[in-house]
């Protein structure tokens, strides 16, 4: 009688712990799922405009991570989709007078740059 009550205690904490772990791994990707990954090009031409792009682009809320390329012209973020969209992150870029792939900047916002920022405007 022992042993079958040690045995069912025993099935019971594996089931137990079992369950804790699935739990845990769900929340996990739940939480990870709202985070996307993104690759946009976004006009300019130094470490000046580097560091402009990357903070348009954290002014954004739910950016996590913005990091723009000067060689490739690329910007890579994650973003959390529910709190803000990639298109909201290139209005952000383009207010500040760097053209990306969809939003271009006004004219203003484009001559307000340094001189040494002015990339070739198709």
């Amino acid at each position: 009688m022992k042993n079958i009550i040690l045995v069912l205690v025993l099935i019971f904490t594996g089931f137990s712990i079992q369950a804790q772990d699935l739990s845990v791994s769900n929340h996990t990707k739940q939480k990870n799922s709202k985070n996307a990954r993104y690759t946009t090009e976004v006009n300019g031409n130094c470490e000046q405009c580097q560091k402009r792009i990357q903070k348009a682009a954290f002014s954004v809320s739910g950016v996590k991570s913005a990091n723009w390329n000067i060689e490739t012209h690329q910007l890579s973020l994650i973003l959390n989709e529910e709190k803000s969209t990639l298109l909201d992150v290139k209005k952000a870029v383009a207010k500040i007078g760097h053209d990306t792939d969809v939003v271009k900047a006004t004219k203003d916002d484009y001559d307000n740059l340094h001189s040494c920022c002015k990339y070739e405007r198709l």
